[in-house]
């Protein structure tokens, strides 16, 4: 008898995790993966996006606040219950904080320190990761682990966090300026010993035969 042929999606989930991204996973069924650390995974119900939204909620308790499809596997009997087939389509995405624990069942590994993970898998995560830092400068990411305001620091951190490298102070600065993406508030935050730092919100304005966005490739380490 021929196994039926199931479309599903994987979600790698990403959340600020100390000065690092963390991933989230959930445990396999026996069956699958012998209790083994594998990501976000169900077959298709719904829309492919309301299918991963709903996905990432149930897995980490906290709704995604940006997701992009990276792109279609085709997958056959491969790393799926005995007799599947069809296509896995993988989404990253993005969720704050949560400020509880992940659903039993759940864990965020910090990137640098992943479980042990099959070639797919391990692939998933890669082109999940490149596809985050790609539309970093083309989207609001960054601005979706944020509260409304925010100080030029913790957005610079989490920048940091995102691309996984340090960037320039005053580069930085002067990049967010031109790219015309913040707004100052009236509002000011006691940062340690030092005088108080103004608060901003997400506030992007087009530019005139522009490129929006913060670019990246000319800041430094």
């Amino acid at each position: 008898m021929r196994g039926t042929s199931t479309n599903s999606v994987d979600v790698v989930l990403f959340t600020p995790h100390g000065r690092q991204l963390g991933v989230l996973f959930v445990r396999g069924s026996a069956q699958a993966g012998r209790g083994a650390w594998r990501l976000p995974s169900v077959p298709v119900r719904a829309t492919l996006d309301d299918t991963a939204a709903r996905l990432a909620l149930s897995a980490s308790g906290a709704r995604a606040g940006w997701m992009a499809q990276v792109g279609a596997v085709a997958r056959g009997n491969h790393g799926k219950s005995a007799g599947s087939a069809g296509l896995t389509v993988v989404y990253a995405a993005v969720a704050p904080t949560a400020p509880h624990a992940p659903p039993d069942g759940s864990r965020w590994f910090p990137s640098a320190n992943l479980p042990p993970l099959g070639a797919l898998q391990k692939a998933f995560v890669h082109s999940a990761l490149a596809q985050l830092r790609d539309r970093l400068d083309r989207a609001p990411v960054a601005f979706k682990l944020l509260a409304p305001t925010f100080t030029l620091t913790e957005l610079q951190t989490i920048y940091e966090v995102l691309l996984g490298r340090r960037l320039h102070k005053a580069s930085f600065r002067r990049a967010l300026t031109a790219a015309f993406l913040v707004a100052p508030t009236d509002e000011w935050r006691s940062e340690g010993r030092g005088r108080p730092a103004q608060l901003f919100r997400y506030a992007p304005r087009k530019r005139r035969g522009g490129r929006g966005g913060v670019r990246f490739e000319l800041l430094g380490g």
